[in-house]
């Protein structure tokens, strides 16, 4: 028999849920062809779940353009502005409904034109809970703007609720917290994050590198990430006071990888500026300074160019099929292996090979307990 659907709820209706519809839509599209075309996945199945036996059952936002369409139309509404690459999406009755605002709009967001911040909406936020009771989703995916504490807050207790798993994909630390953490445990469910880690992103290319010389016996002396984007991502970001906990997740992953982490002063790893025509383009600029053999120094410089959305889309896809088969399996909590491979600040840091090796391990074990 076919694997049952796993069914989830998105908050926050952004670049990043389009690319994870689109991708579901795209991927249960190769799984009907005879011969599919899995590429772009780290894996095509995670046990009998392949990418499109996905389904959203519910969605929350705050935007005026997107309450009340269906789900296969407002990520396509406007702020969004990443890459449309399935629009042959089939039709559903899931609308977007109105989540609590809290701290999800930073203020100077409004000094930009609409077509590229958040306009709220004047619709009265809906009762979480019963939303996600009535949806009968099994796990809810974060996607709040970096700096909505509150609102993430928001999200986690209502899962907590509900019954509903939690898949942290934003720098607002629940799945890494041990207070949360503790509450999963107690309500017997999986939680995976926090940050997601994007497929071949700056962090893990810079996290990557950081291994590299370390493993090499090159001594990195400094170190900066700066990225550039043009999606509201970014122009959230140009609040330095929200950025505190996206600052930490990036930088402290990287210094993970280092048997001596940095001195704070000799590594800057962070946003850099707003580039409106780069829409959900990212480009990142790399430099590591280092010394080698006999004290001679040396430097490397890279710059990537990547579609954002997509990218994140590719770890969360695995982020949440794990973590369906941890709730069909009856356990709760932090799942460490899978947040170590798909997120920048899990609980426990692992090298990515690492961290790809136990995740392996748990989908066995999970698999094992079906």
């Amino acid at each position: 028999m076919p694997p049952s659907r796993i069914r989830i709820a998105i908050a926050g209706v952004g670049n990043c849920a389009s690319s994870l519809v689109q991708g579901i839509g795209f991927y249960a599209h190769q799984q009907m062809l005879a011969v599919p075309d899995y590429t772009g996945l780290m894996r095509p199945y995670v046990g009998p779940f392949g990418a499109g036996d996905i389904e959203v059952v519910a969605a929350f936002d705050i935007d005026a353009r997107k309450i009340g369409k269906t789900i296969e139309d407002a990520i396509f509404a406007l702020p969004n502005n990443t890459k449309k690459f399935f629009t042959d999406l089939p039709r559903s009755d899931v609308t977007v409904q109105m989540g609590p605002v809290e701290d999800g709009v930073a203020e100077h967001m409004a000094e930009y034109p609409e077509a590229e911040r958040f306009v709220v909406s004047n619709e009265s936020p809906v009762d979480l809970v019963r939303e996600l009771r009535d949806s009968d989703a099994e796990i809810l995916v974060n996607y709040m703007p970096v700096g909505a504490e509150n609102a993430s807050a928001a999200y986690a207790a209502a899962c907590l609720e509900a019954g509903v798993a939690f898949v942290n994909c934003v720098p607002c630390f629940v799945v890494s917290d041990p207070s949360w953490a503790t509450k999963f445990i107690k309500a017997g469910l999986p939680c995976v994050g926090d940050d997601i880690k994007a497929q071949v992103g700056a962090t893990v290319v810079h996290r990557s590198l950081a291994k590299l010389f370390n493993d090499r016996g090159m001594k990195i002396d400094s170190t900066y990430q700066l990225n550039t984007g043009g999606n509201t991502d970014f122009l959230n970001m140009l609040n330095r006071s929200r950025l505190s906990s996206k600052k930490r997740s990036k930088t402290e992953a990287v210094q993970s990888q280092l048997d001596v982490p940095l001195d704070a002063g000799q590594i800057h790893i962070g946003p850099s500026d707003y580039v409106s025509f780069q829409k959900d383009n990212k480009v990142c600029f790399l430099r590591i300074e280092a010394t080698g053999f006999g004290g001679i120094p040396m430097n490397l410089e890279l710059r990537l160019s990547v579609e954002d959305s997509p990218n994140s889309a590719g770890s969360a896809i695995d982020a949440i099929r794990c973590c369906k088969l941890a709730k069909d399996a009856g356990v709760g909590g932090p799942l460490e292996a899978i947040s170590a491979w798909t997120m920048k600040h899990p609980p426990t840091q692992m090298s990515d090979p690492d961290a790809r090796e136990a995740t392996e391990r748990f989908i066995s074990q999970m698999l094992a307990r079906r």
